[in-house]
């Protein structure tokens, strides 16, 4: 029975496949904005297209947030050794606003306005997907918790493919061929119920 595949320098979970998935932020109101050890994790490229941005990004984040972004800087070292995002109150992620009372990235929110080119970090693009790197490959997996809950039950009822919808992101880490020979990989594989 296999449980993962390989396609290229990556070694993809098989959840990634056959788990269904559509975020339901009605229900979970943008809870990863919050949950978590620490910030959201972001490279150090990341890092600096977030500084470079940031002046359109302010607009759509609280006060407390700019405050917090002016002390900490535009990532952080977490207890890890990992860069990541700075957090508020030491919870939540300080790019993050609220919005009829769902979390929303202000990164996200000042792309989506055509006011930047960056849309936000991929690991936040690709959540609930997380990638390992290692010296010679990518472990992609799905990780699945607690706030997600509302998303695996509305992609069950969509009967929507993890890996579908999150096709934006993977193709954006990866690039297109890569996803194609996962969609291939997906339409082939024998059944693993």
């Amino acid at each position: 029975m296999f449980t993962m595949l390989e396609i290229g320098r990556t070694i993809v979970s098989l959840d990634i496949i056959e788990k269904k998935f559509l975020c339901d932020l009605l229900k979970c109101k943008g809870a990863c904005c919050v949950e978590g050890d620490s910030g959201a994790p972001v490279t150090i490229e990341e890092a600096a297209e977030i500084q470079k941005v940031y002046r359109e990004v302010k607009h759509y984040i609280p006060e407390s947030h700019q405050e917090e972004v002016n002390k900490q800087g535009y990532a952080v070292i977490d207890m890890d050794g990992d860069l990541v995002t700075p957090l508020v109150n030491n919870r939540q992620c300080v790019y993050s606003f609220e919005e009829r009372g769902i979390l929303k990235c202000g990164i996200e929110k000042a792309y989506l306005e055509g006011k930047i080119p960056f849309r936000k970090p991929i690991s936040c693009h690709l959540f609930p997907i997380r990638i390992t790197e290692y010296k010679r490959f990518d472990a992609v997996n799905y990780q699945q918790i607690d706030i997600c809950k509302p998303g695996r039950e509305c992609g069950k009822s969509e009967k929507l493919p993890l890996y579908v919808f999150l096709k934006e992101p993977l193709t954006r880490k990866y690039g297109e061929e890569w996803y194609e020979q996962l969609v291939f990989a997906a339409e082939n594989l024998p059944s693993q119920k």
